[in-house]
């Protein structure tokens, strides 16, 4: 168990910097793809399983194989934007110093929970399974909550669609409905062409 926890540790951050470090974009979103792994295995040693697999088929399955997509197809000279990076350098290292102080406050400001303790003396028999009691808390206890965040969603989405949806009169489309119901009579015309003649 610490074996594994240290390792994945380990695997973490060092993916971690080579995200940042890496010269090749297609090995910085490996590298990338290689810390959500080890993260997940984090969570799984942590019995959040759930998180675990959100994390692999959501971060890994979609948005770090977009990102691999993205950075193969789209022609973008690398050299030149790293070469640009060295005027960003101070306020890069502002904003690093920035968060590792607010972790440092949050780590230090940390307590565990009165029951913490408790329940994980609980036999693993008694417990329920990560994946049930969310279940049980997401369509029970705040059902009508989490209903009314998807309807939201779902108006944004069709809002979203119907802002940046423009009809342009200069393309040609295509009418389906008009294509169907024309008449074979009226759309092509038969001419009868004797041999060594052209139209």
């Amino acid at each position: 168990m610490t074996f594994a926890f240290y390792l994945f540790a380990i695997s973490v951050c060092t993916a971690g910097f080579m995200v940042v470090l890496a010269r090749n974009p297609v090995h910085s979103v490996l590298w990338l793809i290689l810390a959500f792994l080890s993260a997940a295995g984090l969570f799984v040693l942590l019995q959040a399983e759930f998180v675990a697999m959100l994390l692999v088929i959501v971060y890994v399955g979609a948005v770090a194989v977009l990102f691999l997509f993205v950075v193969m197809m789209l022609d973008v000279d690398f050299a030149q934007l790293k070469g640009e990076l060295a005027q960003y350098l101070p306020l890069a290292g502002l904003i690093a110093i920035v968060l590792l102080a607010q972790l440092g406050i949050a780590f230090g400001a940390w307590e565990s929970a009165e029951g913490a303790q408790a329940l994980r003396a609980v036999p693993l028999e008694q417990q329920t399974l990560n994946t049930n009691a969310i279940g049980l808390v997401m369509y029970d206890r705040y059902i009508l909550p989490f209903q009314i965040a998807g309807l939201i969603l779902l108006v944004a989405m069709i809002g979203a669609i119907t802002l940046t949806m423009r009809h342009r009169r200069d393309i040609k489309r295509q009418n389906v409905i008009e294509q169907m119901h024309r008449d074979p009579a009226k759309a092509m015309q038969l001419r009868d062409v004797k041999p060594g003649q052209g139209l």
